[in-house]
């Protein structure tokens, strides 16, 4: 196939579980995140016959680590086919409970990571015939919700820029990830108003549906070049709500646990 697939966020959970599911198509692979032992070994779940991994340790936090992975694609000759920018961080604290440094912190992985990520290799994005690009966001990303405001702020913005940048570029085909609850330890490595560790397993979080299950819908979603896929169960259904019934999302969403 000799394609190859850059996914922030590869060490755990989603990334990494989208990972195995590239690799066992045959698509090569650079994993990133921050920390390089997480990372090898999510590499070692995709060893295939064929299939070239290599990992590299990013903190989008750190503008210059990203300088420095764009310095690693020159040196290595690797022009990624897809990027699946999937990083990112949740919070546990209502807004008026949050220091602004909570809130800059996770528009800074969330949102400003990907974003300087992908003007830092516009050359090689827009010297490509055919680029993908998917973009995990959130349910969250798509509404307001207790608990979660500079999260979701992150997720909107993150649909605001990338759907400006595939209808300014014909050689990009966005895909929207719009995950609900997923099994995963996102909740756990969620940050308080303090920016402290949450620590939890959130009991929605533990009854969503695996990362594995998660990887395969949203593999299919980006080789079809599907714009937007929703991932998820019954909750999904706040989608629609607050689509079509901004008064009963208002009734439920206060209702609805946000832990």
């Amino acid at each position: 196939m000799n394609k190859t697939v850059l996914i922030t966020g590869a060490g755990s959970g989603i990334g990494e579980a989208m990972a195995r599911v590239f690799a066992s198509q045959g698509y090569s692979l650079l994993l990133t995140g921050p920390e390089k032992d997480f990372l090898e070994k999510a590499a070692q779940g995709c060893r295939e016959p064929g299939v070239t991994v290599n990992v590299f340790p990013v903190d989008l936090e750190d503008l210059s680590s990203i300088d420095a992975l764009a310095g690693f694609l020159d040196q290595q000759h690797i022009i990624p086919d897809i990027y699946v920018l999937n990083a990112g961080i949740s919070q546990r604290a209502k807004a008026f409970e949050s220091d602004f440094e909570v809130d800059r912190k996770i528009m800074n992985v969330n949102y400003f990571g990907h974003v300087y990520l992908v003007k830092r290799l516009k050359k090689m994005i827009r010297e490509a015939s055919e680029v993908k690009i998917a973009v995990v966001t959130s349910i969250s990303g798509l509404f307001g919700f207790p608990m979660r405001s500079a999260y979701c702020a992150s997720k909107h913005a993150l649909f605001g820029f990338f759907e400006s940048l595939d209808l300014e570029n014909p050689n990009i085909r966005v895909t929207f990830l719009i995950p609900g609850r997923v099994n995963t330890q996102i909740s756990k490595h969620a940050v308080l108003g303090d920016g402290q560790p949450y620590g939890k397993m959130d009991r929605g979080q533990a009854q969503g549906i695996s990362a594995d299950r998660c990887a395969r819908i949203a593999v299919r979603a980006i080789q079809k070049g599907t714009r937007r896929k929703l991932i998820g169960g019954k909750e999904l259904l706040m989608a629609y709500i607050h689509k079509y019934s901004l008064r009963l999302f208002f009734i439920l969403a206060g209702k609805v646990s946000s832990t």
